[in-house]
């Protein structure tokens, strides 16, 4: 059993405890971040005089050959390591002798775990942040492609005002634009380094910890030891973030599951991100957007357990700060996932306007511009309310819509109906008029358009 410490102890570690204790099994992920850092800290450990040019060398460039073996296959980190530090560690110093045992010097464990899971964190952020940006792209241009496919709104799942499907989508692009601001949020706040803080009070060396912290990317050094190795708000934010996100995905993905159903069928998803029934020849299943649904809460699960690890957890470092890992990383790993295979659904997804269009009209969405209509002649809105109550009861008992309606059936209702009541009630014009920023309007949503385009084109 390769580990770092045991001059302290008397007799092995039971194996079902050292088992237990080990987590060489998942940060095994870690093998680069840790590999970096250790360079890093080597090169600031002969900068301020504790290491000799030649130890320096002769430590980065076993380090080198380790993460070039480990990356082509060579060198298999196994079991038989407690954690990829000592996995390193002991590689080392089977590959450069006595000179490998230095690396260690001025840091600890914790420090170093904590090292290795924000320079892991902070590039899955990136990668993150890359998988968002694509799907804005593919949703702003299809909001371009839409602005005149009309669409009931709806509330409570009931059919409420006509709007167009690029209204629709984009209220789904500025979730996302918020969900990526969060991200870069949270890489800003997370970007300092705590390597050189040891195990809670710092070290005795003469450690030059901004040196360590430019090498490495980050905006500086973290400013107390004990909250550097002990800080987890980075992983909070970032599940919280990643449950924001899927919360978005699945709230999309529901509306895309009846969107595809057989009662709407506004759009038919590509085969591509569809499946069969293995006895029902007639089903194309919306199976994507159903595990994407399904997958929200698992990620839930993940901030959930990470709240609850972190709120008993006295200063500094503790144990079950080992369970920071496998869960973030599960999580990291199905939003990717997710937001890589939503992508490509909406990007393929073929949309049914004439069928949009139909359902608008059959659903009275035009029913508050009648409304509007009688305020605009006079009558007062509580009445006007009113009275189109009574044209939606006529129109249900005819089996009719408001646009089927003639002008005497609309007079015998109230006589201020006039032959203009057919373009107030038209759907391109229920949704024109509507011209204030954030509506649905063409120009209302052209400006939107142009909005998210510079936006978007800011966006590394």
């Amino acid at each position: 059993m390769a580990q770092l410490w045991g001059g302290r102890f008397t007799k092995e570690t039971d194996q079902l405890v050292y088992n237990f204790n080990a987590s060489i099994s998942f940060d095994r992920k870690f093998y680069r971040e840790d590999i970096e850092g250790s360079m890093a800290h080597v090169r600031m450990l002969e900068a301020t005089g504790i290491l000799t040019e030649q130890e320096r060398d002769e430590i980065l460039a076993g380090l080198e050959g380790i993460l070039a073996d480990v990356e082509s296959g060579e060198l298999e980190i196994t079991a038989e390591y407690e954690d990829i530090h000592s996995f390193v560690e002991a590689n080392l110093i089977d590959r450069i002798g006595d000179t490998g045992k230095k690396l260690h010097t001025g840091r600890s464990r914790n420090d170093q775990v904590a090292l290795d899971m924000k320079l892991y964190t902070r590039k899955e952020i990136d990668n993150l942040k890359a998988l968002v940006r694509e799907l804005l792209f593919v949703l702003h241009n299809r909001m371009k492609e839409h602005l005149d496919t009309f669409m009931p709104g709806f509330t409570h799942l009931q059919k409420a005002q006509p709007i167009t499907l690029a209204h629709h989508f984009g209220a789904y692009m500025e979730m996302f634009k918020r969900d990526y601001d969060r991200l870069c949020d949270i890489y800003e706040r997370m970007n300092y380094c705590p390597l050189g803080s040891g195990a809670l009070a710092g070290t005795t060396y003469p450690l030059d910890r901004n040196m360590t912290a430019q090498l490495l990317g980050f905006k500086g050094p973290t400013l107390n030891s004990m909250d550097s190795v002990s800080d987890r708000d980075y992983v909070i934010e970032l599940l919280s973030a990643l449950s924001t996100i899927m919360m978005h995905l699945s709230r999309f993905s529901e509306e895309i599951i009846i969107w595809n159903s057989n009662e709407y069928r506004f759009v038919e998803l590509d085969d591509a991100y569809s499946t069969g029934s293995s006895i029902m020849p007639q089903k194309k299943n919306p199976d994507i957007a159903e595990l994407v649904r399904g997958k929200t809460g698992r990620v839930y699960g993940a901030l959930m357990q990470m709240l609850t690890a972190m709120k008993g957890i006295p200063l500094a470092y503790n144990k079950d700060m080992q369970e920071d890992k496998e869960l973030t990383f599960d999580a990291i790993d199905t939003v990717k996932g997710c937001l890589a295979l939503f992508t490509g659904m909406i990007r393929t997804m073929t949309v049914n306007k004439s069928v949009m269009e139909q359902s608008a009209k059959n659903g009275f969405t035009n029913a508050t511009d009648a409304a509007d209509y009688l305020v605009n002649h006079g009558v007062p809105f509580r009445d006007a309310h009113g009275i189109v109550g009574q044209l939606v009861l006529y129109c249900l008992e005819k089996g009719i819509s408001l646009d089927d309606m003639t002008l005497e059936e609309y007079k015998q209702i109230s006589p201020v109906f006039e032959q203009d009541i057919y373009d107030a009630i038209r759907l391109e014009t229920c949704v024109e008029k509507r011209e204030t920023i954030g509506a649905p309007g063409r120009t209302a949503m052209e400006q939107v358009i142009a909005l998210n385009e510079a936006y978007l084109a800011k966006l590394p």
